[in-house]
């Protein structure tokens, strides 16, 4: 099993289907429109352009569980989000990403270590799973990394498709 067999709703409602992410690169991040790491949704979007058209997607996942940080309605996200950043990538539901409702699809993902070796919970909105085409865990980057740093868009073209 991988990520992309796990059932999560699509912000807008019904399912995401992330199995049509397979072989693709995607980055899945805990997104919140209230933190102050939020203006991270414009680099975001940058690499949805970027790579988008090589087999890479961005896949926001909204994340009320710090500081409450994420109160809106899945209306007001989609919103906030295309209104303020022009954001193009898909989102899920808002999602736990950790404690005893964390959602199936980060029980996955927490266990993915860092460049430092970390693995565990989630430390932060913003934090980011760099998924290879075939399902695998390739990298984990810490909340406050640019999205645009050298080392996450290296790791994000060394899984490129193709």
């Amino acid at each position: 099993m991988t990520v992309f067999d796990i059932q999560i709703d699509s912000l807008t409602g019904g399912p995401a289907n992330l199995a049509q992410y397979r072989e693709k690169a995607v980055l899945i991040v805990n997104v919140a429109s209230q933190c102050g790491l939020t203006p991270q949704y414009a680099a975001l979007e940058r690499l949805q352009q970027r790579y988008a058209a090589r087999g890479f997607t961005v896949l926001g996942v909204p994340c009320n569980q710090f500081m409450g940080q994420e109160p809106g309605t899945a209306e007001e996200i989609a919103t906030f989000c295309s209104a303020t950043y022009g954001t193009t990538f898909p989102m899920t539901q808002k999602t736990d990403v950790h404690g005893e409702t964390r959602h199936s699809l980060y029980e996955e993902l927490v266990a993915i270590p860092d460049a430092d070796g970390y693995t565990g919970d989630v430390r932060w909105n913003f934090e980011k799973f760099l998924i290879a085409p075939d399902g695998t865990a390739a990298a984990r980057f810490a909340p406050q990394a640019d999205p645009e740093a050298d080392e996450i868009t290296s790791a994000i073209e060394a899984v490129l498709p193709g």
